[in-house]
């Protein structure tokens, strides 16, 4: 089960993630983003899929030494799962809003997953 849940979640379901997606990881699932609380194909998922947190506030990776303030959006790289300070002229969809203060170097952030 994902212990990097700061506030907890209240909506979850079982979507398709790829193969071996481990419990806590950032996903995107079409228009939906959100954190795996389970491991890909465990927590009662069949094969392909995990219980994914749609709500709540988890601790990230953000990987690109951008500063961010409370309340700054950060995106998630569809094809991979990372999480960055760039929309990529829009191809990266916001994947929340930081509850903490991100520095000039990458670093773990409490973020506020957005809603749909």
């Amino acid at each position: 089960m994902s212990k990097n849940h700061v506030f907890m979640w209240t909506r979850s379901r079982s979507l398709p993630v790829p193969a071996d997606t481990a419990s806590g990881s950032p996903v995107a699932v079409g228009s939906l983003v959100g954190v795996t609380l389970t491991k890909e194909g465990e927590g009662g998922n069949e094969d392909g899929y995990a219980t994914v947190a749609l709500d709540g506030a988890f601790r990230v990776p953000v990987t690109t030494n951008t500063t961010r303030t409370v309340g700054q959006p950060v995106f998630i790289v569809t094809a991979t799962g990372v999480i960055t300070t760039t929309d990529n002229s829009g191809a990266n969809p916001v994947f929340g809003y930081c509850l903490e203060a991100k520095g000039g170097a990458p670093a773990d952030v409490v973020v506020e997953i957005a809603q749909v």
